[in-house]
């Protein structure tokens, strides 16, 4: 898997958009878009929405590359390993069926 910037930096290529440009788009100054693509920068999650109207993608896969690359550099910062995909994977999992709710029956 890509960064979240190296991510940004492809899809900006494929429009063959210069860093400026990309930037004006999305509302960002070029010089924070350069940070961003190297990654000494962070890029916004309230942004997540526009960037995937702007690239024309699918917000929930824009939204997962966000925060898996989060994810993984957090496990990267305190040096966790391989195992703790599979356990967040895991957690995330009962997360999901403990917020499930029943649908009522009407009888």
């Amino acid at each position: 898997m890509l960064n979240f910037g190296t991510f940004l930096k492809k899809e900006r290529e494929k429009r063959e958009w210069t860093q400026t440009e990309f930037g004006r788009k999305i509302g960002i100054n070029s010089s924070a878009i350069s940070r961003i693509e190297n990654g000494t920068q962070k890029f916004s999650k309230s942004k997540l929405k526009s960037l995937s109207n702007l690239f024309e993608l699918d917000a929930q896969t824009v939204t997962d590359l966000f925060f898996a690359d989060k994810f993984a550099q957090e496990a990267f910062k305190y040096k966790c390993s391989d195992s703790i995909f599979s356990v967040a994977e895991d957690a995330a999992n009962y997360l999901k069926s403990k917020n499930v709710t029943q649908a009522e029956l009407d009888l």
